[in-house]
Order: C-alpha cells, then structure tokens, then sequence
C-alpha cells in the first residue's frame, strides 16, 4: 500500500466578492432599439481597434501606453467610454493569458503520459494510481505519432506565451468557425451575420462613486429611467439634454432590488451592460457591484449547530446532516440537476438544486455546509484516462467551478457558512466506514451518502473511520473490537433508551408480565400452540 498524501486542514470560504442582476429592457420603440444598435456597432469597432492595439503591444505594455490609448480612443467616444473600453480590453487580454497558461499544462501533463506509457511493455496492465501500457503495437504507434503532435503544439505555445502572443477572436471563436459549419450548428447565414455582430457589440460603462446614481455613462434613477451618453459621433440621436438619449421603457430589478435602490440613491458605483439576445429577440440590461466583504465566520461557531455535508456528483448533489458529535442524524437527501441542454438551462439547473439545499439547511437550523474543494483540471486530460472517453465526459461534465461559486453566492445570502475540505479519500474511506452501517432494510444508502457523511466528519475535525483502536489486553476482552457507536441493530441507539414495562429478566416464567395475555408474543418463532393442530402418531409395531 502506497504513502497517503497529507490531508489539508478545512477552511471557511469567503464570500461573493461581486454582484449582477439582470433585467429586460421591454416596450422599446424601434427608434430605442435603432440608437441602442448604433451605440454598440460603434463603440465595438472601437472596442476591436483597442484590443488589436493592446495584443500588439505585448508584455511591452505600460501604463503611459494604456494613456495613449484611451486618449486616442476619446475623441471617438467619451472619456469614460474610452475608459470602459480599455479596462474591458485589459480583462480580454489577461483571460487569455491564464487560458494560455492552462493549455500549456494540459499539453505538458499529456505528454509526460504517453511518455511514461510508451516507455512500458506492451499490453503491460496498470494500477489504480498509474496507466500501464498500450494495449496493441497499433496503438503504441498511434500514441508515438501523437507525442511528436504535442511536442510541436507545446512549443508553438511556448513561444507565443514567452513573446506574449495572445489568441482571441471577439465574438468567440466558437461562434466564429460556426460560419463554415451552419447546417451543424443549426444556422442560416443572415442568423449567422446578426448573432456575430450582436457578440461583438459594446455597451457597458462602469460605475462611479459619488457620482449622480452611481454611473455617469449608462444612467437608471430610482424610478427605473434609462437614459445613456451617446458618443460624439452619434450625439445628433439624443433626445435629452447634454447629448443624452433616454429609453422609452422603465425598468425593475426582481432580485436584490432593494440593495440596488439603495446604492443608486446613495450614488454608489454601479456598471451596467445592455446586451441583445439574437435567438429570443430581447434587450437585457445587466447591472453589477462590488458589496461591502462580508466578515469571515469562524469555523467553530460555524459548527456551533452542526454541518450538512454535500456530495457533488455529475447529476446530483447527495447530502446528509450531522450533528455536533459527527452522528449522522435523519435520512440523507438528494438535490438532482439535469445538465443537458443550453447554457441558460445548465445553469438554472444548479441554482434550482443549491436553493433546495439552502432552504433545508434553514429548515434543520445549520449554519454551516461542507463540500469538497474540487479541481479536476489536471484529471481531464485524455491521454490520462486513455479510452474511458465516458468518464472523462463525466468529469468534464461536473460543475464544480459553477456550483462552489454558486453555492458560496446564494449561502451569504442566507447566513450559512460554506467550508471546503480537502477530498482525499473522502469517496473511499465515506463508503468503506459508512455505506454498510447507514444501510437498512427501509433505507438504502448509496456510496455517494457515505461520501456526505465522511465530508461532513472532515469539516468537524472528526476522524472519518467509526473504529477506535482495540482495547488492550484484560481479563475479558482480548484485543477485540471496540466501536465508537453502537451497532445498528441496538434498539434505541441514537437517544436515551425508555423503560419497557413489564419482566425485566427472562427468569419470569409463561404467562406473567406485560405480555402475559398475548400467547403469540411468548412463542416468537410461530403461532402459538393453542392455534395449531396437533396428532400423535402411532407407535411402530417393530418396537
């Protein structure tokens, strides 16, 4: 049996660091949604012009570069359109710094695999923690070729991160290769051509405390006015003053509105973006902020109640409660997700899930939930996995990402702390301790439910193991079991035990006692004799 890796201590996540909320923008009259369309095709070729700029400049960038820039781009716009293009185009540029990155040790972990796999016999069978090696010759040529592959993209990327070179397409790339492929993506060429320009469209301005409802650029009052500076060469469309245009609709934040109101009405710093979804025809208006940091529980008051461990799994979230002692306590309870389909479904899929979850941790009175502090980035590679090409889909398709951003949003909002444990062995030691014990002929508990159970335990400082270490030896017990807690089949093991009335030893002879009527009750294994027949038979005659 191999070394077991250190397990890191449990901390309490922080909380959301932003907010967004999102809005439609409805009763537009064609002449708003004409502006609204200029206003974006203008100011996303400048957008496009600033970013082809700063790609060009490299790691050679500086801030009296970022100056030129905007100054270059204010006669065009407005000095804080110029300013939200720029800022919009540094955030573009590092995402695609880190994605590069990311590649370049996803090329790396696979070539060190068909390396260490091409270096073992063929046929030779693998362990659990290491791949053996290629099944056939065909194969081992194949992966060979493959290597050479690898070897060159790796230094073509390489090269463009030491040079600083940055691959972006505005629009998404996706969307863009789509244009030779219509009839696969289930697109005509005039959708095509309005989906591309309205994904290369800019309309965002940021916010500015103290200034008049917290943004200068794109301004909503309390009453749910909309009205927006138009840049310079399109200044002949404002129908307000000082070159401003103002929509025709009113608008209304369902969620968090309040917190919204409140910050506009204290001219507070808030950023919007107006947005056209091309396949829904509809205008989006969606307005973010930066809330006050919420201050860090600590981890033992968290667990002053207790702890809900959570599971994630790629089509459910399997949770079960545990009380201060690490005793799980009720049944387990499942949260399922469907994670097919769009985008928009995928994701109203988890907040669905996590806002069943938080509103029974509300119900049972927990302030904390422990979940497993996923990454699977390295463990997705398909030289790693070889031809399991459905488990790779699995876990490419578990939102772990999504769900702990997710779940430590929605939970600040509900006072209930999120803590991230390490996941080692948390499945195997979760289903080895505790899958057989929780199983009964009315519950039947899955690998996943142990899995909750040891995540909760860990987020407790609890040993996952129920087993203490024998006891020494004495005059009645020689090095035998000892458990933590009582078996599963003791009556009333989970609270304190009632009387039972009645003979308390099993000396009281038939017939006294609470059960003393009941005949049946005195004969367990079948009826009673009274209510059976019964015969003698004959003697043999050889006797």
């Amino acid at each position: 049996m191999g070394e077991l890796r250190s397990i890191a201590p449990s901390f309490v996540a922080s909380g959301p660091s932003g907010v967004a909320v999102q809005t439609r923008l409805k009763q537009l009259t064609p002449d708003d949604e004409k502006v609204l369309r200029q206003v974006g095709g203008h100011l996303g070729s400048l957008a496009s012009k600033d970013l082809k700029a700063r790609c060009r400049d490299g790691l050679e960038h500086s801030g009296e570069a970022w100056a030129v820039r905007k100054r270059e781009l204010t006669p065009m716009s407005s000095s804080r359109w110029a300013g939200s293009i720029t800022r919009a185009t540094h955030d573009q540029w590092a995402l695609a710094r880190r994605c590069q990155l990311a590649h370049i040790q996803n090329l790396e972990a696979g070539i060190r695999t068909i390396e260490d796999r091409l270096s073992l016999p063929v046929g030779q069978k693998g362990t659990k923690k290491a791949p053996g090696g290629y099944r056939s010759r065909r194969e081992w040529h194949a992966k060979s070729r493959r290597l050479w592959v690898l070897a060159d993209r790796l230094a073509a990327a390489r090269a463009d991160r030491e040079a600083g070179r940055v691959h972006v397409v505005r629009g998404g790339r996706r969307l863009a290769r789509a244009r030779h492929h219509l009839e696969a993506a289930q697109l005509t060429g005039t959708a095509w051509r309005g989906r591309w320009e309205a994904e290369r469209w800019f309309c965002q301005a940021d916010g500015e405390s103290g200034k008049r409802y917290g943004n200068e650029t794109i301004r909503i009052s309390p009453d749910g006015q909309v009205s927006i500076k138009l840049p310079v060469p399109l200044a002949h469309l404002a129908n307000a003053p000082h070159g401003r245009y103002v929509l025709a609709c009113r608008v209304a934040f369902a969620h968090r509105g309040t917190e919204w109101a409140d910050r506009v009405a204290g001219n507070r710093a808030v950023a919007y973006r107006i947005h056209l979804d091309t396949g829904l025809e509809r205008w989006y208006l969606t307005a973010s902020w930066q809330p006050a940091p919420t201050p860090t529980l600590p981890i033992e008051a968290a667990l002053a109640h207790g702890v809900i461990g959570v599971d994630m799994n790629a089509d459910h979230l399997a949770a079960w409660r545990l009380d201060t002692h690490g005793n799980p306590t009720g049944s387990p309870r499942r949260f399922s997700y469907d994670l097919t389909g769009t985008a928009e479904h995928r994701d109203a899929q988890v907040r669905h899930a996590l806002t069943r979850l938080l509103h029974w941790a509300r119900a049972c009175g927990v302030k904390a939930i422990a979940v497993e502090d996923l990454d699977f980035a390295a463990e997705k590679t398909r030289e790693k996995h070889g031809r399991r090409k459905r488990f790779r889909q699995l876990i490419s398709g578990m939102p772990t990402g999504k769900l702990r951003a997710r779940l430590a949003s929605m939970a600040d909002q509900t006072g209930i702390a999120v803590i991230a444990v390490d996941p080692a062995y948390t499945s195997r030691w979760g289903a080895q301790h505790w899958h057989k014990p929780l199983t009964s002929t009315t519950r039947k508990t899955t690998r996943h439910d142990a899995a909750a159970v040891a995540i909760g335990r860990r987020a407790q400082q609890h040993p996952i193991r129920r087993r203490t270490t024998p006891p020494p030896h004495d005059q009645s017990d020689r090095v035998g079991h000892r458990t933590v807690q009582a078996d599963r089949h003791v009556a009333g093991r989970e609270g304190t035990r009632p009387r039972i009335p009645g003979p308390r030893t099993r000396s009281v002879p038939p017939g006294r006692g609470a059960n003393a009527g009941n005949q049946n009750a005195q004969h367990r294994p079948g009826r009673s004799a009274e209510h059976e027949t019964w015969q003698q038979d004959s003697l043999p005659l050889s006797l």
